[in-house]
């Protein structure tokens, strides 16, 4: 049960990471819709990451405790950023805005 807390809480951070690397990077962002998919993404890839490695995370302890809870949160949110920014970069690189 603990890792579908954790999984949530590093989609919404993802969602959240997007979003505000959107408003952050205005010539990077996607789109309001666009940032927040992204960072959807980028939050479950990143905090899976991070539990593979692991640090921090339910998935790596087993339990939801402030440390895992705060390792979720900055890995969804990380992850969500960095990769709305990878794909707008990609995007621009192939033409997507002019």
């Amino acid at each position: 049960m603990t890792n579908i807390v954790s999984i949530i809480i590093q989609l919404v951070s993802g969602a959240i990471g997007g979003a505000g690397a959107g408003k952050v990077m205005p010539k990077l962002s996607l789109g309001k819709i666009g940032d927040i998919l992204a960072g959807i993404l980028g939050g479950g890839l990143g905090g899976q990451i991070l539990g593979l490695l692991g640090i921090g995370g339910a998935a790596a302890t087993g339990n939801l405790d402030i440390g895992s809870i705060i390792a979720s949160i900055l890995g969804g949110g990380v992850g969500g950023g960095a990769l709305m920014a990878i794909v707008s970069t990609v995007k621009n690189m192939l033409g997507g805005k002019k």
